[in-house]
Protein backbone atom coordinates (compact mmCIF):
# COMPACT_ATOMS: atom_id res chain seq x y z
CA UNK A 1 0.00 0.00 0.00
CA UNK A 2 1.26 3.49 -0.86
CA UNK A 3 2.17 5.67 2.08
CA UNK A 4 0.56 9.11 2.09
CA UNK A 5 1.80 12.14 3.99
CA UNK A 6 -0.08 15.41 4.19
CA UNK A 7 2.11 18.48 3.87
CA UNK A 8 1.09 22.10 4.23
CA UNK A 9 3.16 24.75 2.50
CA UNK A 10 2.62 28.40 3.33
CA UNK A 11 4.10 30.54 0.57
CA UNK A 12 4.13 34.24 1.38
CA UNK A 13 4.45 36.60 -1.57
CA UNK A 14 5.32 40.04 -0.29
CA UNK A 15 3.63 42.12 -2.97
CA UNK A 16 2.28 45.22 -1.26
CA UNK A 17 3.07 48.86 -1.83
CA UNK A 18 1.65 51.52 0.53
CA UNK A 19 -0.78 48.88 1.74
CA UNK A 20 -2.22 48.14 -1.72
CA UNK A 21 -1.80 44.88 -3.56
CA UNK A 22 0.20 45.10 -6.79
CA UNK A 23 1.16 42.71 -9.59
CA UNK A 24 4.76 43.58 -10.42
CA UNK A 25 7.01 42.01 -13.00
CA UNK A 26 10.67 41.58 -12.26
CA UNK A 27 13.69 42.16 -14.43
CA UNK A 28 15.14 38.88 -15.66
CA UNK A 29 18.54 37.62 -14.68
CA UNK A 30 20.93 37.97 -17.63
CA UNK A 31 24.18 36.43 -16.35
CA UNK A 32 25.90 36.40 -19.75
CA UNK A 33 25.06 39.92 -20.90
CA UNK A 34 28.55 41.26 -20.17
CA UNK A 35 30.21 38.82 -22.60
CA UNK A 36 30.22 39.87 -26.23
CA UNK A 37 30.76 36.25 -27.37
CA UNK A 38 29.17 34.37 -24.49
CA UNK A 39 25.89 32.45 -24.22
CA UNK A 40 22.69 34.22 -25.15
CA UNK A 41 21.59 37.16 -23.02
CA UNK A 42 17.94 36.77 -24.03
CA UNK A 43 15.51 37.14 -21.13
CA UNK A 44 14.13 33.62 -21.66
CA UNK A 45 17.39 31.81 -22.46
CA UNK A 46 18.13 28.81 -20.27
CA UNK A 47 21.22 26.66 -21.00
CA UNK A 48 20.63 22.91 -21.25
CA UNK A 49 23.88 21.22 -22.21
CA UNK A 50 25.19 17.76 -22.97
CA UNK A 51 28.65 16.67 -21.84
CA UNK A 52 31.47 15.64 -24.20
CA UNK A 53 29.57 14.43 -27.25
CA UNK A 54 30.46 13.98 -30.88
CA UNK A 55 29.32 16.93 -33.03
CA UNK A 56 27.83 14.47 -35.52
CA UNK A 57 24.93 14.04 -33.07
CA UNK A 58 24.34 17.75 -32.52
CA UNK A 59 21.13 17.82 -34.57
CA UNK A 60 19.67 14.92 -32.59
CA UNK A 61 20.43 16.68 -29.34
CA UNK A 62 18.95 19.93 -30.59
CA UNK A 63 15.76 18.04 -31.45
CA UNK A 64 15.70 16.83 -27.84
CA UNK A 65 15.83 20.37 -26.46
CA UNK A 66 19.57 20.75 -25.89
CA UNK A 67 21.05 24.11 -26.82
CA UNK A 68 24.69 23.73 -25.78
CA UNK A 69 27.63 21.31 -26.02
CA UNK A 70 30.24 21.21 -23.27
CA UNK A 71 33.62 19.68 -24.01
CA UNK A 72 35.03 18.25 -27.24
CA UNK A 73 37.09 15.09 -27.27
CA UNK A 74 40.73 16.07 -27.88
CA UNK A 75 39.47 19.37 -29.22
CA UNK A 76 38.37 21.74 -30.33
CA UNK A 77 39.47 20.77 -33.82
CA UNK A 78 38.60 22.56 -37.03
CA UNK A 79 36.36 19.68 -38.07
CA UNK A 80 34.48 19.69 -34.75
CA UNK A 81 33.86 23.43 -34.88
CA UNK A 82 32.73 23.25 -38.51
CA UNK A 83 30.23 20.49 -37.66
CA UNK A 84 28.84 22.43 -34.68
CA UNK A 85 28.58 25.60 -36.74
CA UNK A 86 26.61 23.72 -39.40
CA UNK A 87 24.29 22.33 -36.72
CA UNK A 88 23.96 25.77 -35.06
CA UNK A 89 25.07 24.25 -31.77
CA UNK A 90 27.26 26.47 -29.56
CA UNK A 91 29.95 24.95 -27.37
CA UNK A 92 32.00 25.60 -24.25
CA UNK A 93 35.37 23.93 -24.77
CA UNK A 94 39.03 24.01 -23.82
CA UNK A 95 41.06 26.98 -24.94
CA UNK A 96 43.62 25.61 -27.38
CA UNK A 97 45.34 27.10 -30.42
CA UNK A 98 42.48 26.09 -32.73
CA UNK A 99 39.87 27.68 -30.50
CA UNK A 100 41.86 30.90 -30.26
CA UNK A 101 41.71 31.20 -34.05
CA UNK A 102 37.92 31.53 -33.85
CA UNK A 103 37.55 34.39 -31.37
CA UNK A 104 35.34 36.41 -33.69
CA UNK A 105 32.94 33.55 -34.37
CA UNK A 106 29.83 32.72 -32.32
CA UNK A 107 30.17 28.91 -32.12
CA UNK A 108 32.44 28.96 -29.07
CA UNK A 109 30.57 30.68 -26.21
CA UNK A 110 32.88 29.84 -23.32
CA UNK A 111 36.07 28.19 -22.16
CA UNK A 112 36.46 25.39 -19.65
CA UNK A 113 38.99 24.06 -17.17
CA UNK A 114 39.95 20.41 -16.87
CA UNK A 115 37.11 18.41 -15.35
CA UNK A 116 36.83 17.79 -11.59
CA UNK A 117 40.12 19.30 -10.41
CA UNK A 118 38.94 18.80 -6.81
CA UNK A 119 39.17 15.01 -7.22
CA UNK A 120 42.32 12.94 -6.76
CA UNK A 121 44.39 13.21 -9.93
CA UNK A 122 46.19 10.32 -11.68
CA UNK A 123 49.97 10.32 -11.17
CA UNK A 124 52.79 7.82 -11.70
CA UNK A 125 54.73 6.51 -8.72
CA UNK A 126 58.46 5.82 -8.61
CA UNK A 127 57.90 2.47 -10.30
CA UNK A 128 56.04 4.09 -13.18
CA UNK A 129 52.69 2.66 -12.10
CA UNK A 130 49.66 4.95 -12.31
CA UNK A 131 47.88 5.74 -9.07
CA UNK A 132 45.89 8.58 -7.61
CA UNK A 133 47.55 11.55 -5.98
CA UNK A 134 46.42 14.91 -4.63
CA UNK A 135 43.75 17.13 -6.17
CA UNK A 136 44.70 20.14 -8.25
CA UNK A 137 45.41 22.94 -5.75
CA UNK A 138 42.56 25.46 -5.81
CA UNK A 139 44.95 28.38 -6.22
CA UNK A 140 46.27 26.77 -9.41
CA UNK A 141 42.74 26.80 -10.84
CA UNK A 142 42.44 30.49 -9.99
CA UNK A 143 45.73 31.21 -11.75
CA UNK A 144 44.63 29.25 -14.84
CA UNK A 145 41.36 31.18 -14.85
CA UNK A 146 43.26 34.46 -15.02
CA UNK A 147 45.24 33.18 -18.00
CA UNK A 148 42.09 32.04 -19.81
CA UNK A 149 40.38 35.38 -19.26
CA UNK A 150 43.49 37.30 -20.29
CA UNK A 151 43.61 35.40 -23.59
CA UNK A 152 39.91 36.10 -24.23
CA UNK A 153 37.83 38.30 -21.91
CA UNK A 154 34.83 38.15 -24.24
CA UNK A 155 33.68 34.70 -23.05
CA UNK A 156 33.00 33.23 -19.61
CA UNK A 157 35.09 30.44 -18.10
CA UNK A 158 33.35 27.34 -16.78
CA UNK A 159 34.64 25.19 -13.94
CA UNK A 160 33.05 21.80 -13.22
CA UNK A 161 33.73 20.27 -9.81
CA UNK A 162 33.16 16.76 -8.49
CA UNK A 163 30.71 15.19 -6.10
CA UNK A 164 32.64 16.37 -3.06
CA UNK A 165 30.66 19.61 -3.42
CA UNK A 166 27.62 17.78 -2.07
CA UNK A 167 28.96 14.62 -0.46
CA UNK A 168 31.11 15.07 2.63
CA UNK A 169 31.84 11.33 2.65
CA UNK A 170 33.25 11.28 -0.89
CA UNK A 171 36.44 9.20 -0.86
CA UNK A 172 37.59 10.46 -4.25
CA UNK A 173 39.06 13.70 -3.00
CA UNK A 174 42.81 13.90 -3.25
CA UNK A 175 45.05 13.69 -0.21
CA UNK A 176 45.12 16.95 1.70
CA UNK A 177 41.94 18.33 0.16
CA UNK A 178 39.30 19.79 2.46
CA UNK A 179 35.77 21.17 2.08
CA UNK A 180 36.87 24.75 2.66
CA UNK A 181 38.92 24.55 -0.55
CA UNK A 182 35.71 25.09 -2.51
CA UNK A 183 35.52 28.72 -1.47
CA UNK A 184 38.77 29.18 -3.43
CA UNK A 185 37.96 26.84 -6.31
CA UNK A 186 34.90 28.89 -7.26
CA UNK A 187 37.10 31.94 -7.78
CA UNK A 188 38.43 30.11 -10.84
CA UNK A 189 35.26 30.34 -12.90
CA UNK A 190 32.49 32.62 -14.07
CA UNK A 191 30.19 29.60 -14.36
CA UNK A 192 30.72 26.99 -11.64
CA UNK A 193 29.15 23.55 -11.84
CA UNK A 194 29.35 20.19 -10.09
CA UNK A 195 28.33 16.61 -10.75
CA UNK A 196 26.76 14.01 -8.51
CA UNK A 197 24.75 10.97 -9.61
CA UNK A 198 22.90 9.58 -6.59
CA UNK A 199 21.16 6.64 -8.28
CA UNK A 200 23.80 5.46 -10.76
CA UNK A 201 26.43 5.72 -8.02
CA UNK A 202 24.08 4.05 -5.49
CA UNK A 203 25.18 6.81 -3.19
CA UNK A 204 25.90 5.41 0.28
CA UNK A 205 23.90 2.29 -0.53
CA UNK A 206 20.57 4.08 -0.90
CA UNK A 207 20.89 6.16 -4.03
CA UNK A 208 17.22 5.95 -4.95
CA UNK A 209 16.33 7.85 -1.77
CA UNK A 210 19.23 10.30 -1.90
CA UNK A 211 18.17 12.58 -4.73
CA UNK A 212 18.51 15.56 -2.41
CA UNK A 213 22.29 15.41 -2.79
CA UNK A 214 21.64 17.30 -6.03
CA UNK A 215 19.85 20.19 -4.32
CA UNK A 216 22.32 20.15 -1.42
CA UNK A 217 25.18 20.63 -3.87
CA UNK A 218 23.41 23.51 -5.61
CA UNK A 219 22.80 25.20 -2.25
CA UNK A 220 26.44 24.84 -1.24
CA UNK A 221 27.83 25.97 -4.56
CA UNK A 222 25.58 29.04 -4.57
CA UNK A 223 26.81 29.87 -1.08
CA UNK A 224 30.46 29.59 -2.07
CA UNK A 225 30.02 31.30 -5.42
CA UNK A 226 28.07 34.29 -4.13
CA UNK A 227 26.20 36.64 -6.43
CA UNK A 228 29.06 37.24 -8.85
CA UNK A 229 29.10 33.76 -10.39
CA UNK A 230 26.52 31.57 -12.08
CA UNK A 231 25.84 28.06 -10.75
CA UNK A 232 25.02 25.09 -12.99
CA UNK A 233 24.90 21.36 -12.22
CA UNK A 234 25.11 17.98 -13.92
CA UNK A 235 22.25 15.49 -14.20
CA UNK A 236 22.39 11.68 -14.51
CA UNK A 237 20.27 9.83 -17.06
CA UNK A 238 22.14 6.55 -17.73
CA UNK A 239 23.58 3.76 -15.61
CA UNK A 240 27.09 5.20 -16.25
CA UNK A 241 29.18 2.41 -14.67
CA UNK A 242 26.74 1.19 -12.05
CA UNK A 243 24.24 -1.61 -11.84
CA UNK A 244 21.29 0.76 -11.67
CA UNK A 245 20.14 3.92 -13.33
CA UNK A 246 17.68 6.60 -12.35
CA UNK A 247 14.14 6.22 -13.60
CA UNK A 248 12.76 8.94 -15.89
CA UNK A 249 10.70 10.23 -12.94
CA UNK A 250 13.82 10.46 -10.77
CA UNK A 251 15.75 12.28 -13.49
CA UNK A 252 12.91 14.79 -13.88
CA UNK A 253 12.81 15.22 -10.10
CA UNK A 254 16.57 15.86 -9.95
CA UNK A 255 16.23 18.48 -12.67
CA UNK A 256 13.52 20.41 -10.87
CA UNK A 257 15.14 20.04 -7.46
CA UNK A 258 18.23 21.69 -8.93
CA UNK A 259 16.27 24.51 -10.57
CA UNK A 260 14.14 25.13 -7.50
CA UNK A 261 17.30 25.49 -5.43
CA UNK A 262 18.75 28.04 -7.84
CA UNK A 263 20.72 26.26 -10.55
CA UNK A 264 20.76 28.36 -13.73
CA UNK A 265 22.04 25.74 -16.15
CA UNK A 266 21.88 21.97 -16.66
CA UNK A 267 24.49 19.58 -18.03
CA UNK A 268 23.31 16.05 -18.82
CA UNK A 269 25.87 13.27 -18.50
CA UNK A 270 24.78 10.75 -21.14
CA UNK A 271 27.68 8.27 -21.29
CA UNK A 272 27.53 4.61 -20.35
CA UNK A 273 30.80 2.81 -19.61
CA UNK A 274 29.57 -0.64 -18.59
CA UNK A 275 28.50 -3.28 -19.29
CA UNK A 276 29.43 -1.82 -22.69
CA UNK A 277 30.59 1.62 -23.74
CA UNK A 278 28.06 3.95 -25.32
CA UNK A 279 28.97 7.61 -25.68
CA UNK A 280 25.37 8.65 -26.43
CA UNK A 281 23.37 6.20 -24.31
CA UNK A 282 20.58 8.73 -23.78
CA UNK A 283 19.86 8.86 -27.50
CA UNK A 284 19.40 5.08 -27.53
CA UNK A 285 17.04 5.01 -24.54
CA UNK A 286 13.60 5.76 -25.99
CA UNK A 287 11.75 6.13 -22.67
CA UNK A 288 14.39 8.30 -20.99
CA UNK A 289 14.91 10.44 -24.09
CA UNK A 290 11.18 11.14 -24.30
CA UNK A 291 11.01 12.39 -20.71
CA UNK A 292 14.25 14.38 -20.95
CA UNK A 293 13.07 16.00 -24.19
CA UNK A 294 9.71 16.95 -22.69
CA UNK A 295 11.42 18.33 -19.58
CA UNK A 296 13.82 20.37 -21.70
CA UNK A 297 10.97 21.80 -23.74
CA UNK A 298 9.08 22.82 -20.61
CA UNK A 299 12.15 24.55 -19.19
CA UNK A 300 12.57 26.54 -22.40
CA UNK A 301 8.89 27.48 -22.33
CA UNK A 302 9.28 28.72 -18.75
CA UNK A 303 12.67 30.37 -19.26
CA UNK A 304 11.31 33.85 -18.63
CA UNK A 305 9.69 32.83 -15.35
CA UNK A 306 12.77 30.88 -14.24
CA UNK A 307 14.97 33.89 -14.97
CA UNK A 308 12.69 36.29 -13.10
CA UNK A 309 14.54 37.90 -10.21
CA UNK A 310 11.75 37.85 -7.69
CA UNK A 311 10.47 36.87 -5.41
CA UNK A 312 13.21 34.28 -5.66
CA UNK A 313 12.24 32.95 -2.27
CA UNK A 314 8.98 33.23 -0.40
CA UNK A 315 8.40 32.40 3.23
CA UNK A 316 7.79 28.67 3.11
CA UNK A 317 6.66 26.79 6.21
CA UNK A 318 6.32 23.04 5.86
CA UNK A 319 4.13 21.61 8.61
CA UNK A 320 4.89 17.94 8.43
CA UNK A 321 7.04 15.31 10.04
CA UNK A 322 8.45 14.59 6.56
CA UNK A 323 8.98 17.78 4.50
CA UNK A 324 9.48 16.11 1.16
CA UNK A 325 8.16 18.84 -1.16
CA UNK A 326 10.67 21.39 -2.49
CA UNK A 327 9.17 24.63 -3.79
CA UNK A 328 10.10 27.90 -5.47
CA UNK A 329 7.95 30.95 -6.21
CA UNK A 330 8.42 33.37 -9.13
CA UNK A 331 6.36 36.30 -10.40
CA UNK A 332 6.26 36.73 -14.18
CA UNK A 333 3.88 38.68 -16.42
CA UNK A 334 1.18 39.04 -13.81
CA UNK A 335 1.16 35.44 -12.64
CA UNK A 336 2.63 33.62 -9.68
CA UNK A 337 4.51 30.48 -10.69
CA UNK A 338 4.92 27.80 -8.06
CA UNK A 339 7.49 25.15 -8.93
CA UNK A 340 7.25 22.05 -6.74
CA UNK A 341 8.70 18.54 -6.66
CA UNK A 342 8.28 15.49 -4.49
CA UNK A 343 11.82 14.57 -3.46
CA UNK A 344 10.92 11.15 -2.09
CA UNK A 345 9.74 7.82 -3.41
CA UNK A 346 6.46 7.95 -1.49
CA UNK A 347 3.22 9.68 -2.43
CA UNK A 348 1.80 12.58 -0.50
CA UNK A 349 -0.80 15.31 -0.58
CA UNK A 350 0.22 18.94 -0.27
CA UNK A 351 -1.85 22.02 0.48
CA UNK A 352 -0.22 25.25 -0.68
CA UNK A 353 -1.43 28.54 0.78
CA UNK A 354 -0.59 31.83 -0.95
CA UNK A 355 -0.81 34.94 1.19
CA UNK A 356 -0.18 38.58 0.27
CA UNK A 357 -2.12 38.33 -2.98
CA UNK A 358 -5.54 37.16 -3.98
CA UNK A 359 -5.28 33.87 -5.87
CA UNK A 360 -8.06 33.65 -8.44
CA UNK A 361 -7.35 30.39 -10.23
CA UNK A 362 -4.53 27.99 -11.01
CA UNK A 363 -3.50 25.47 -13.62
CA UNK A 364 -0.98 22.67 -13.52
CA UNK A 365 1.27 23.38 -16.50
CA UNK A 366 1.94 20.47 -18.80
CA UNK A 367 -0.87 18.46 -17.22
CA UNK A 368 -3.87 20.03 -18.99
CA UNK A 369 -5.88 20.42 -15.82
CA UNK A 370 -7.03 23.23 -13.56
CA UNK A 371 -6.27 23.07 -9.84
CA UNK A 372 -9.01 24.30 -7.50
CA UNK A 373 -8.21 27.33 -5.37
CA UNK A 374 -10.32 27.38 -2.21
CA UNK A 375 -9.75 29.94 0.50
CA UNK A 376 -6.44 30.91 -1.08
CA UNK A 377 -5.16 27.34 -0.99
CA UNK A 378 -4.09 24.85 -3.65
CA UNK A 379 -4.36 21.20 -2.72
CA UNK A 380 -2.85 18.49 -4.87
CA UNK A 381 -1.51 14.95 -4.75
CA UNK A 382 2.05 13.98 -5.58
CA UNK A 383 3.15 10.59 -6.81
CA UNK A 384 6.74 9.52 -5.99
CA UNK A 385 9.18 12.08 -7.42
CA UNK A 386 6.36 13.90 -9.19
CA UNK A 387 6.74 17.51 -10.36
CA UNK A 388 3.90 20.04 -10.34
CA UNK A 389 4.26 23.53 -11.80
CA UNK A 390 1.37 25.89 -11.12
CA UNK A 391 0.57 29.13 -12.88
CA UNK A 392 -1.63 31.11 -10.52
CA UNK A 393 -3.73 34.01 -11.68
CA UNK A 394 -3.49 36.75 -9.05
CA UNK A 395 -5.45 39.95 -8.54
Amino acid sequence: MTNHVRITLAVSLLLTTFGAAVKPDYDPVRPYASYSHGPSSSADYFPIAVWLQSPENAARYRAAGFNLFIGLWQGPTEAQLAALKAAEMPVICEQNSVGLKHLSEPTIVGWMHQDEPDNAQPVKNAAGKEEYGPCVPPQHIVEEYRKLRAADPSRPVMLNLGQGVADDGWIGRGNGSKPEDYATYVLGGDIVSFDIYPVASNLHGDGANNLNYVSRGVDRLRHWAGDGRTVWNCIECTRISGATKATPAQVRAEVWMALIHGSRGLIYFVHQFSPSFNEHALLDDKEMLSVVSATNRQIHELGGALNSTGPAQGTINVKSSEPQIDTMVKIYRGHAYIFSVNTKGISCEASTSITGVSAQSAEALGESRPVPVAGGKLTDKYLPYEVHIYRVTIK
